[in-house]
């Protein structure tokens, strides 16, 4: 109906046009100097349709925290190449100016109702996340760096990085800047950062003692192989296994490796000012400075037959060290996959992971780790933007902080101090899991991770069902209980001003129940809500009259279905 109106409406213009030229041609019926009539206003563009909003909204919900119907609109008219091309060019939201800012008024006295310092210590990190996360323009950039902080994994379960709120700020805003760079350099920037080094402690690493029995220590020698750049095995570009003639998987690397590799990292201490070997006390605002006195001398034999000659500095050994990493041909299939798995599909097609690994080797762009064009790859393929019914075992379930952040970013969160503090301390205790404080270097869940049941039985993986128990999923539902129906949207300690939702708009158009769920199916589901939950969810909302309330249960029910919450 709307589209016949929308035709009849251009028709009608065009034939208004045209008389009115045709009249003014001739002279109108009087003098022939008589001026000429205006040129035609030009046809409205037509709104979106509900097919091209709910694709903007698959889009956003893979490319963001969560957009409002606003700028799901706004995307849907602008095209996601142009949305894409705004989000690379916008300056990075940063977290460590918000922490300097928290503890300069901590030490003016603002925040004497904080019992103890460790108290403020903890919270200040986590406050300056949820704010950024919650607030900034550059949407994309925040996204692709939580994706990041679950690859290139660490975590505040290490007192001397839960105790500096400048520790994981810092950190956090290296992903950040690396998320549009070159991969390499992101690469590089974590191994040298000092959380880093602290976590997986090679920092103060000292060159081998054989007269002591001592040696370098090797646990970010094998993790920055097994986790960060190239996984356990060969592969192919597609992501599958190499195998040799024998059938089996051929590993990317031995002890042998290893032991190289922890060669390589030595000699590093903490930067700045009075920087020494040995120094005890981490300064986060520099990398890691390499001391040569203490790092390992004589040949590195590396990947794929790669040798680091005898006599150069320990920098040229570590940039040496991660070329070698960085040209592996593992690299571009290994992180596309699991940038696809963060953002868009557990269970990409080999077709899919190809195609984001050629994008990540340099295929189109000529630059091998470009991570701009890697995300175009990954944002932009068929896989990703086809429609759920026609797309091969789509989807992947939203994790605890996906929701939770996605909630206050979609409705609105505001307060009257313009600043969204939120601890997380909600989050931590009924969802089980809070950014930058994974159990361990192999994050919350393990990309392989198959449930056991149908999913193990298809041979496919859901790596977030991992944390996903009875207990986690009673808690968030609570929490979106206590955030929607209760008005807690945060843990806002004092003296923050509490945060609030706005949900005026919905509001407004809930005397239809119809045209209320049809809306929330756009922002929230993405049009994939299914027949059986709409009837239920407008079922319930028909018999509550009271519009504000009506609003508030419509959005809780889906925000806890299943339609939601296994995002397609």
């Amino acid at each position: 109906m709307f589209d016949r109106l929308m035709t009849w409406t251009y028709l009608r213009q065009a034939v208004i046009a045209a008389m009115a030229l045709s009249l003014s041609a001739c002279g109108g019926g009087g003098s022939g100097n008589s001026p000429q009539a205006p040129p035609p206003n030009p046809p409205p563009v037509p709104p979106p349709t509900t097919a091209e909003l709910n694709d903007a909204s698959r889009f956003a919900a893979q490319a963001t925290f969560g957009m409002s119907f606003n700028e799901i609109d706004a995307l849907a008219r602008a095209g996601k190449e142009s949305w894409l091309l705004e989000q690379f060019a916008l300056p990075v939201s940063d977290h460590r100016s918000i922490v300097a800012d928290l503890v300069a008024r901590r030490d003016a006295g603002e925040f004497a109702a904080f019992e103890t310092d460790i108290e403020y210590l903890i919270m200040f990190r986590r406050l300056a996340w949820w704010h950024r996360t919650v607030t900034a323009e550059d949407a994309l950039r925040q996204r692709v760096a939580f994706a990041l902080s679950e690859i290139v994994v660490v975590s505040d379960n290490v007192d001397a990085l839960i105790i500096d709120p400048f520790a994981l700020s810092d950190y956090y805003d290296t992903l950040l800047a690396g998320a549009f760079g070159n991969f390499r350099e992101l690469l590089r920037s974590v191994s040298l950062h000092p959380a880093m080094g602290i976590y997986l402690s090679h920092v103060n690493n000292r060159r081998s003692d054989p007269i002591n029995n001592t040696f370098p220590d090797e646990n970010y020698a094998r993790e920055v192989m097994q986790l960060f750049s190239i996984g356990l095995f060969e592969l192919n570009t597609d992501g599958s296994l190499r195998l040799d003639g024998s059938g089996d998987p051929i590993p990317t690397y031995s002890n042998v490796e290893i032991r190289e590799f922890a060669k390589i990292f030595t000699g590093l201490s903490y930067g700045g000012n009075n920087a020494a070997f040995g120094n005890p006390f981490p300064n986060y605002s520099a990398p890691m400075q390499m001391f040569d006195a203490q790092h390992e001398a004589g040949t590195k034999n590396l990947l794929n037959g790669a040798v680091v000659p005898a006599g150069q500095t320990g920098m040229q050994d570590i940039d040496a060290a991660i070329d070698n990493l960085f040209e592996h041909p593992n690299v571009g299939p290994f992180i596309g996959k699991q940038l696809i798995q963060r953002l868009v599909t557990s269970n990409p097609s080999g077709a899919y992971i190809e195609r984001v690994a050629r994008a990540f080797n340099g295929d189109g762009s000529g630059v091998r780790g470009d991570m701009q064009a890697v995300i175009r790859a990954v944002l932009l393929d068929p896989e990703a933007t086809a429609v759920p019914a026609m797309a091969s075992n789509s989807g992947k379930l939203r994790e605890p902080v996906v929701r939770y952040a996605s909630l206050l970013r979609q409705f609105g969160a505001k307060s009257s101090d313009d600043f969204i503090a939120n601890t997380g301390f909600f989050l931590q205790e009924l969802g089980k899991q809070h950014p930058l404080s994974a159990p361990s270097v192999f994050n919350f869940f393990l990309p392989a991770h198959s449930p056991a049941g149908e999913i193990a039985a298809a041979d496919l993986v859901a790596p977030e069902f991992q944390i996903t128990t009875s207990n986690s999923i009673v808690g968030m539902s609570n929490l979106i209980d206590f955030v929607v129906l209760a008005d807690m949207v945060t843990d806002s300690p004092p003296p923050f001003a509490a945060v609030s939702l706005d949900y005026d708009d919905y509001i407004a158009i809930a005397g239809d129940v119809e045209v209320l769920v049809d809306r929330l199916d756009i922002v929230l589901t993405a049009g994939t809500l299914a027949e059986a939950t709409r009837n239920t969810v407008e079922a319930e909302l028909t018999a509550i009259d009271d519009l504000n309330l009506r609003t508030r249960i419509a959005i809780y029910m889906l925000l806890i279905s299943s339609d939601y919450v296994v995002r397609q």
